[in-house]
């Protein structure tokens, strides 16, 4: 599946603004998810190895949001329940690790 010109832009953002609210560091992000700094950048640029990479992303900030108090910014295209998505594995987004 592609997101359009305008999702991508909007995802992007809604990346931002949430690790903006969520206080962690890029290098936090990387630790937590056992992977790199470098690797957590492009994330947040949407370009993964894997699709599920951005979902493990997307909900490791929206957690340390809430957990920080605060409300995360919904997400427009990577909505839904991802476990309803025929294309990405689930198992792999609820390991929470990016390998």
């Amino acid at each position: 599946m592609s997101l359009t010109l305008k999702q991508k832009e909007d995802t992007r953002r809604e990346l931002r603004e949430n690790f903006e609210k969520s206080g962690v560091t890029l290098q936090q992000i990387a630790s937590d998810l056992s992977t790199s700094i470098e690797y957590i950048e492009q994330l947040f640029r949407l370009e993964p190895k894997r699709y599920e990479d951005t979902w493990i992303l997307k909900n490791y900030l929206c957690d340390k949001v809430w957990e920080a108090g605060k409300t995360p910014t919904e997400f427009t295209a990577l909505g839904g329940d991802y476990r309803k998505i025929w294309f990405l594995n689930s198992k792999y987004i609820d390991g929470k690790k990016i390998h």
